[in-house]
């Protein structure tokens, strides 16, 4: 699995160039990516990347939502999925002075259960403090199943009070400086896992193309399920 923010597909030469971007998401190879900032920040915020190519070339589809219009993701947040069974989809809206939102998506992979949230945070404290307190009570109110939680989180100094109130059920995985691409110095982007699963081979997919593609590199990991320590390649 792993987790992208696009950057709305602009990359570090300041160029819009979508077919970059999914040239980057073959490269990553991963049964389940959460795209962050897949739509265009105004007006109808319309989708930016060709779902259709992406499922024919990858087998990479995109999870349904509703009233989203023109819009692929939820507030910029897409999840894409390979040989896994969509059950449910919930779209929230997170608090917070800007417009934020996360996608809370229920699947099969592999014969087993597994939530995926997809998250883009705020980028004032207290807005992240008060999302993240969002994301569990919604999380909380759900049927218990493990739970991948993976996103742009943008906790700058890498200890932050909402970092802190996801350390209390969520194991993080090993922090990978990602951004700024062309010189990653921050672990902007995080992935977490609930106690029924663990996250191992945690790294940034560095290579040339990521560098000019967007101002993140994406994250990638390889997911490994319960006490039986089936592997499940993400």
């Amino acid at each position: 699995m792993a987790t992208y923010n696009i950057h709305k597909g602009i990359g570090t030469d300041r160029r819009r160039d979508l077919t970059r971007t999914a040239a980057v998401i073959a490269e990553i190879g991963a049964d389940i990516l959460a795209v962050q900032e897949a739509d265009t920040r105004f007006g109808n915020r319309k989708g930016l990347l060709d779902l259709d190519q992406i499922r024919s070339d990858l087998g990479l589809i995109a999870v349904p939502m509703d009233d989203v219009g023109d819009a692929h993701g939820w507030h910029g947040n897409l999840l894409l999925v390979r040989n896994a069974l969509v059950q449910e989809v919930h779209q929230l809206i997170l608090p917070g002075l800007e417009p934020r939102g996360a996608l809370v998506t229920d699947l099969i992979i592999a014969g087993r259960p597994l939530r995926v949230v997809n998250a883009h945070l705020g980028l004032l404290q207290a807005s992240r403090t008060a999302q993240v307190r969002a994301l569990l009570d919604k999380i909380g109110s759900m049927e218990g199943r493990p739970t991948l939680l993976m996103g742009d989180l943008n906790e700058w100094r890498g200890a932050g009070g909402a970092f802190q109130t996801l350390e209390k059920h969520f194991t993080f995985a090993q922090a990978r400086p990602s951004f700024p691409s062309r010189y990653p110095l921050l672990a902007l982007d995080r992935m977490m896992m609930s106690p029924q699963g663990a996250l191992m081979d945690v790294v940034a997919h560095d290579s040339p193309l990521s560098r000019r593609a967007s101002d993140h590199l994406p994250i990638k990991a390889r997911l490994r399920f319960g006490l039986d320590h089936k592997g499940s390649q993400g």
